[in-house]
């Protein structure tokens, strides 16, 4: 059988890789504690074994990296990118999202439901296989997904552009790919996640272009947010 192989950073952006449905890796967590995870799984402290192990329920819970997937879901947590997303989709601020899902890469979507499943249990998807299973349910719930299948914001945000959709909002997790978004499209909204550990001026440059911003860990972001942020929660 050919290996499926997700590498995520996740839970104080730890470097966690998941083969064939197996936990196969955890590195050192970068941070020791996340006041999100304490409140929503009472996870008092971040290391290897209580990562491993959310990791593996997730897998268990919700058939995270296999085609067990579930890909729909309503509220998880009040203001994550995904709950933002869902709400603009179903109250026609956005009409569509381009997201990112393990074993699919980035998706397109107007299904507000999709978008959430995909994304509100989820962390930083830094690398991804096709699951063909996952991808036939999110390409049943509505979902697109780029051919051949993989992470690229840009790409599908320019794939939305191209099937209609006008005010589209996009995921990233990169300056450069929010550059390009942004030249791409002036209307596009830019949420930036995943962005603990960021530079200062990576930071600065992120709150020029984005519209949207998930501070995560990152001193620099709240930082910039005083000055420029229009409204915060959290």
């Amino acid at each position: 059988m050919e290996k499926d192989r997700h590498v995520f950073e996740t839970m104080g952006k730890t470097r966690v890789i998941v083969e064939n449905g197996k936990v196969v890796e955890v590195a050192k967590p970068l941070l020791k504690y996340c006041p999100l995870w304490a409140k929503i799984r009472g996870i008092t402290e971040l290391n290897e074994k209580e990562i491993k192990k959310n990791i593996e329920f997730r897998i268990q819970d919700f058939g995270m990296c296999t085609a067990e997937r579930e890909v729909e879901l309503e509220v998880f947590v009040g203001f994550g990118a995904s709950e933002t997303f869902m709400t603009a989709l179903r109250r026609g601020l956005l009409d569509a999202t381009v997201t990112v899902c393990e074993g699919a890469g980035t998706v397109i979507t107007s299904n507000p439901v999709l978008v959430q499943g995909i994304g509100a249990r989820l962390s930083g998807v830094i690398e991804t296989t096709p699951v063909e299973g996952i991808i036939e349910k999110i390409k049943g719930k509505g979902g697109k997904i780029l051919d051949p299948p993989g992470i690229d914001q840009v790409t599908g945000l320019q794939m939305a552009l191209e099937l209609g959709y006008e005010r589209v909002g996009v995921t990233v997790s990169a300056l450069t790919d929010a550059e390009q978004c942004r030249a791409i499209s002036k209307q596009a909204v830019i949420f930036g996640v995943h962005l603990t550990g960021i530079s200062r001026k990576e930071a600065e440059e992120f709150c020029e272009i984005a519209d949207l911003i998930t501070a995560c860990a990152s001193p620099h972001i709240r930082e910039e947010a005083k000055e420029k942020a229009l409204l915060q929660a959290g």
